[in-house]
């Protein structure tokens, strides 16, 4: 509902909120996935509200890693590369480079099944990095991991962003996970945002009732304004 957001190149930005207040609806539309009933999507100065997904070249990590159960981790990593036309000497040394990138080194023999879930989904973090997106797309992914992973993986996610300088939207509903790794936080609520800024902005300066009560631990007092000074 009158969703506008600007995001800047390289920007590390995270859709917060509950679940059904539409992020990931939101992620759908910039990925070409679901069309947007008015307004709008511009990647640049590229207007790229009715392309299809695959024209629009950005990687979608889901909440589960989705990768070929069997086909070996190399594989998995190099199936994007290979739809693309790639040539095999290429597509061999960008496996490595991004297993080498994911911290997996020697593990591209193995299948999905032999991974533990944390790795799962840095292979699948790999196999998007590898068709070099020029935007990347983040469905809770951490969601299904135990809390230890998620808090080793979140960081990971951040430096393999910092690294690679592309353009992040993040979903989640784990306000923990959206301060520690995001640039800005969009705070949504029923199909619309409720405030953009950065941690300290929402945190400190909440914009409506809302936002004071959905981060952190505070406390509300109701009041009437009885008048107001004039100088």
């Amino acid at each position: 509902d009158d969703f506008s957001l600007d995001v800047a190149d390289g920007e590390f930005v995270t859709l917060l909120g509950p679940s059904g207040c539409g992020k990931t609806t939101t992620l759908r539309m910039l990925a070409g996935l679901i069309e947007p009933s008015g307004g709008r999507i511009l990647f640049d100065d590229q207007d790229v509200t009715w392309l299809p997904p695959r024209k629009r070249n950005i990687g979608f990590v889901f909440q589960t890693p989705a990768l070929f159960p069997h086909l070996s981790v190399a594989d998995n990593i190099a199936f994007g590369l290979s739809v693309k036309g790639q040539k095999k000497p290429a597509i061999a040394s960008k496996v490595e480079e991004m297993l080498a990138m994911v911290g997996l080194t020697g593990y591209g023999a193995r299948l999905p099944g032999q991974l533990s879930g944390g790795q799962q989904q840095r292979v699948a973090l790999a196999r998007v990095l590898a068709t070099d997106p020029r935007v990347l797309l983040f469905d809770e992914p951490l969601s299904a991991l135990d809390k230890n992973l998620r808090d080793t993986l979140k960081y990971s996610i951040l430096d393999l962003q910092r690294r690679t300088g592309k353009t992040a939207i993040y979903v989640t509903h784990d306000q923990s996970e959206a301060f520690a790794i995001s640039d800005r936080i969009v705070v949504m609520n029923n199909g619309h945002i409720e405030q953009v800024g950065t941690q300290t902005d929402i945190y400190l300066q909440p914009e409506t009732p809302y936002v004071a009560e959905f981060i952190g631990a505070n406390n509300g007092l109701r009041g009437t304004i009885a008048g107001r000074a004039t100088t």
